[in-house]
């Protein structure tokens, strides 16, 4: 019996090489099925001709009858791709050797023939047999299967006309486009395997520029970890949508401008000439906008950039405006409530002394269906319940959502997968003493693209961010407790508006995180802080995006004063580290940690630091980031940036027990 081959990872395990030497005759036949057991019982196949059956699935292509089955093996998870690619195909590679890398993983476990494959396109698929390999190209020697098995939109590819096209491609198809015809054997699991890994690579990880990639750095932490990354976090919807959309956008820009470049380039001789020239400069401008391209793909694949830098989200909801017949109608959830209730609401709520004679009352039992039914200037009063709700609330009027009674006592709970919870594009939406729970959602709990949202006397309990307040958006929180989010309690994005009063904000991943964009001019948010407890968040209190170390001291924000933070010991000091093009941002630890010394009366300088800290930001911003984009060609729009104080008032807050300290910023 052959010895069994080292052959890397499988779908339902690993194929480990075998601890006895080939060819040993005593107790041989007991050793292989000692060994096909054990292979059995834990899912693995070694590849090899003795193994009693596949350890793969079986998938019907599209649901053809006349097709063969193939082999299921695009249901890898994600801990399997990296090893293989870790550890059996790329290694620590480089961008110029991926090629040769793979050709020699092939080498090792595809089976040089005697298999047969389905060749897809996008026009036609049919059944080839496989009579070589062609490891240095990635490509397999085939003819077509007997009999003649394809499937095609239109009726002209018939044998012959096959025949024909596998002449003019010299019977070589790329491996890729081969999906391996099912055998229970298993004698073709690791052929399977190996061309899926082949195929999902070129199709999902490699780039048609990464050959240009310098080669001192390992391609696989650089480019195929990363993509790998943000594949498998888009597939288990951990990416909003918005982001994801932005990013195939900006790929296939980067690919379109990048066959520009290719194209101009090739074509410039080494003459002198004048058309020569032009086209240089032209192949210039290319290059520096697919260079662009490139670091904004980069941005986004890296998880930690994702979460601290901005991107922008445009609300498609539109306004209904008032009602044709100028009337306001109050909507009262749910439809059926106790007499007694319902006296008190008519005193509380429902009185014409609170609203006018001409404002009429509906009566809704759904939630969401209230809510869509309002038109500017309605409100809906929710009474005590637990409303389980499957859906997400577009809010793109000014409405006002009331609940009567204590927030513990009206709880909205989402359920079901969904970008968002809440979407508010309203000029003037006002959501007051109601408990949001949210479950499964990719992006926050309350998403404000544009508008004014106001929160007053509510409990959000998060799952990933809390609130974004997005660009050109405001928004006034007050008397709230936000707990819970995996990601930061508040986003502000760059240009917004945000007051914080009263609140608390604690047990999130940072308390706030003020974001920034990466290469589009913006103007600094404007940002209130008064009596907030910011305690209990596993990084930050406040995180600060922004670019270089600091280069203009001085500025600060109009009101700080009467702040309390609990002493620490030791005296930790200031760390600032920028970022070069092509390395890692870090997030700078204990930036400001030196103001949290122990105080005679306990009290510290926490809020003014603060202020003084992203008030020069503000201003610093401006200098690195214009000269960043004046070499990336875009112009800075605003040249007041360096007027415009970030915190216009920042008092009595508290920073208590979170992880990291009060204050960071994250260096880009």
């Amino acid at each position: 019996m052959a010895e069994p081959r080292w052959l890397g990872p499988q779908g339902d395990g690993w194929a480990l090489p075998p601890g006895r030497a080939a060819g040993a005759q005593d107790g041989a036949e007991e050793a292989d099925r000692d060994t096909d057991q054990e292979d059995a019982d834990s899912g693995s196949d070694s590849g090899s001709r003795g193994n009693v059956g596949t350890a793969l699935g079986r998938a019907v292509p599209d649901g053809n009858v006349l097709l063969p089955d193939i082999f299921h093996t695009d249901h890898l998870f994600f801990y399997e791709r990296f090893s293989a690619y870790q550890d059996y195909i790329l290694a620590d590679c480089k961008a110029s050797e991926v090629k040769q890398f793979i050709a020699e993983y092939l080498e090792k476990v595809l089976e040089p023939s005697g298999w047969q494959a389905v060749w897809r396109t996008d026009v036609f698929q049919v059944v080839v047999g496989v009579v070589d390999v062609d490891y240095s190209s990635l490509k397999a020697v085939v003819q077509l299967g007997d009999p003649f098995l394809c499937e095609s939109r239109d009726s002209s590819f018939t044998l012959e006309c096959m025949q024909e096209l596998l002449e003019l491609k010299q019977y070589q198809i790329l491996l890729q486009e081969l999906w391996v015809v099912y055998d229970e054997s298993g004698e073709f699991d690791q052929t399977a395997l190996a061309v899926e890994h082949v195929r999902f690579f070129y199709q999902w990880l490699w780039r048609t520029w990464d050959e240009e990639e310098e080669d001192e750095f390992d391609y696989f932490v650089r480019c195929v970890e990363p993509r790998l990354r943000l594949h498998y976090d888009i597939l288990e919807h951990r990416v909003p949508s918005g982001l994801v959309a932005d990013y195939q956008n900006l790929l296939s820009q980067c690919e379109e401008l990048y066959g520009k470049f290719l194209n101009v380039r090739n074509s410039i001789s080494t003459s002198d000439s004048e058309v020569e020239n032009v086209s240089m400069v032209e192949g210039l401008k290319l290059y520096e906008k697919v260079e662009h391209l490139k670091q904004k793909l980069k941005v986004i694949e890296n998880p930690q950039l994702r979460y601290v830098f901005g991107y922008q989200k445009y609300g498609s909801l539109q306004a209904k405006g008032l009602r044709t017949t100028d009337t306001k109608v109050i909507h009262v959830v749910p439809s059926t409530i106790a007499a007694s209730q319902l006296q008190l609401l008519m005193r509380d709520k429902l009185s014409p002394e609170c609203y006018g004679e001409d404002v009429q009352v509906q009566f809704h039992n759904d939630l969401l269906t209230a809510v869509s039914a309002c038109y500017e200037g309605d409100k809906v009063i929710i009474c005590p319940g637990h409303y389980i709700v499957d859906g997400v609330f577009c809010i793109a009027d000014s409405v006002e959502l009331e609940g009567y009674g204590m927030p513990d006592d009206i709880v909205i709970e989402k359920q079901g997968k969904g970008d968002n919870f809440f979407d508010c594009t309203g000029a003037d939406v006002r959501i007051s003493g109601l408990k949001l729970v949210q479950h499964d959602a990719v992006e926050g709990i309350i998403n404000i693209h544009r508008g004014k949202t106001t929160l007053e006397n509510c409990v959000l309990q998060c799952e990933t961010t809390g609130i974004t307040v997005r660009m050109s958006a405001e928004l006034v929180m007050k008397n709230s407790d936000l707990y819970g989010a995996k990601g930061a309690g508040v986003e502000i994005y760059p240009g917004s508006t945000c007051t914080l009063v009263h609140n608390g904000i604690h047990h999130c991943k940072e308390g706030i995180l003020i974001k920034s964009f990466l290469d589009e001019p913006y103007d600094v948010p404007k940002i209130t802080m008064v009596k907030n407890v910011i305690h209990n968040n596993e990084g930050y209190g406040v995180v600060l995006v922004r670019p270089g170390p600091s280069e203009v001291k001085g500025a600060s924000a109009q009101t700080t004063k009467g702040n309390t933070q609990p002493a620490q010991s030791g005296d930790e000091t200031a760390s600032v580290e920028e970022v070069g093009q092509e390395q890692q941002p870090e997030c700078v630890t204990d930036e400001l940690e030196r103001y949290e010394r122990a105080g005679t009366s306990g009290q510290t300088e926490g809020n003014c630091e603060i202020a003084n800290e992203l008030g020069a930001t503000a201003a610093k911003k401006s200098k690195r980031h214009k000269k960043r984009l004046s070499e990336l060609g875009i112009t800075e729009a605003d040249e007041n940036f360096l007027s415009q104080d970030m915190f216009v008032s920042v008092e009595g807050n508290q920073f208590k027990w979170n992880g990291k300290g009060s204050f960071g910023t994250f260096v880009f």
